[in-house]
């Protein structure tokens, strides 16, 4: 029972995502990854711009991964 809850809400987080309603999706995650690998930015840069892009996605009238998850 739980593993299917689980299942049906990394659904929706990914559904969600494919859609552009998530502002921090694993794609934007992935290039402050590769962004901080390349020596860009370093790892307190990248933590910093990812609380500012959750901060602002409720403003830009988008979700937040853990959002999504939480009402899948």
């Amino acid at each position: 029972m739980k593993q299917e809850v689980a299942l049906r809400k990394k659904d929706y987080v990914r559904h969600a995502e494919a859609e552009g309603k998530v502002a921090d999706s694993m794609e934007v995650r992935m290039a402050l990854i590769a962004r901080m690998q390349a020596g860009e930015i370093t790892l307190a840069d990248v933590q910093l711009q990812l609380k500012m892009i959750k901060a602002s996605a409720r403003k830009s009238g988008m979700t937040t991964r853990a959002r999504a998850f939480r009402e899948g």
